[in-house]
């Protein structure tokens, strides 16, 4: 449905992983061997693959907060489900560089907790956002100059939504 181009960085993980499921249809990308290999799930146990969903209807509600919508569904404060992925900062001593990794064994909860604090410190961060539409709540990278995008794409669900308050009139 997302005409946009991916989220940049480390937001293109978590824009992935919460556009694995299709509200409208209930298609779940997380139900596929091929979907569960591309966010290194493969062979994960189903208990697994539940805690994958719970992280992203998380990230589903923190996208939709970013473009002030209210949460989808009750979740779990994705700052609960981050805690147990604690991140270390890796400091190159010659060059002075830094960088930031998941201090654990690398799963998908430290790539997403270490996405989420690299666009902090870029500032990305809030400009990754829900579609206001409550049968898509696609996530999206909101690129326009204000900020202020409201919908995974306006020749889809924006036009949708104009098209209602048209014929509402």
């Amino acid at each position: 449905m997302n005409e946009r181009a991916p989220a940049p960085g480390g937001l293109a993980l978590i824009e992935a992983l919460v556009n694995t499921l299709d509200l409208a249809t209930g298609a779940d990308r997380l139900d596929t061997a091929e979907g569960r290999a591309r966010f290194g799930l493969a062979g994960a146990a189903e208990a697994d693959i539940e805690a994958v969903r719970e992280l992203r209807e998380s990230l589903r509600a923190v996208c939709l907060a970013h473009a002030g919508h209210p949460p989808h569904r009750d979740v779990t404060p994705l700052g609960e489900l981050l805690a147990g992925a604690p991140l270390r900062v890796a400091v190159d001593d010659e060059g002075g560089t830094a960088s930031l990794t998941g201090a654990g064994p690398e799963t998908l909860h430290s790539r997403v907790a270490t996405a989420v604090a690299e666009a902090l410190v870029d500032g990305t961060w809030l400009r990754l956002k829900g579609c206001e539409s409550p049968t898509c709540h696609w996530a999206y990278y909101d690129r326009s100059p204000a900020g202020r995008g409201r919908w995974c794409s306006m020749a889809v669900c924006g036009a949708r939504e104009k098209m209602r308050r048209y014929r509402a009139k």
